[in-house]
């Protein structure tokens, strides 16, 4: 239901630190219809052409704080609300190369009140100017 809201190409930049391009970020909503604690975030899966990129390498990027995969997993207190679009920051040296992907973007949330993952799927052709 939520899955064709949860890229945000409008976002979508490489990433330049000192001269160098070390990955790319991109806008992204949670695919739930309440908030959620950074912690129940299960997985945060990110593709580019059908290649998936290593977990470790996606940081979430909320409120001008930023956490990588083992901070996520602790964080209690920072929520990713409904609505709300956060960056997601992939370590990726080079970047994306100019011209169309195909991005992909898994989101596994873990919800008390049901006894099945909640996994939402979204993809979204993208170009790289």
């Amino acid at each position: 239901m939520f899955e064709k809201y949860m890229i945000v190409e409008e976002n979508l930049k490489n990433v330049v630190d000192e001269d160098k391009v070390s990955g790319f970020q991109f806008g992204a909503r949670l695919p739930y219809y309440r908030g959620v604690s950074l912690s129940m975030l299960e997985e945060i899966e990110v593709s580019v052409d059908g290649t998936i990129l290593p977990q470790e390498k996606v940081h979430l990027i909320v409120r001008d704080k930023t956490y990588n995969l083992e901070q996520r997993e602790q964080e209690l207190d920072d929520r990713w609300e409904m609505g709300e679009v956060v960056q997601l920051f992939i370590e990726n040296e080079g970047g994306l190369s100019k011209g169309k992907h195909q991005l992909g973007l898994k989101i596994n949330i873990r919800i008390g009140y049901l006894p099945f993952p909640a996994i939402r799927n979204a993809q979204k052709e993208i170009t790289i100017q």
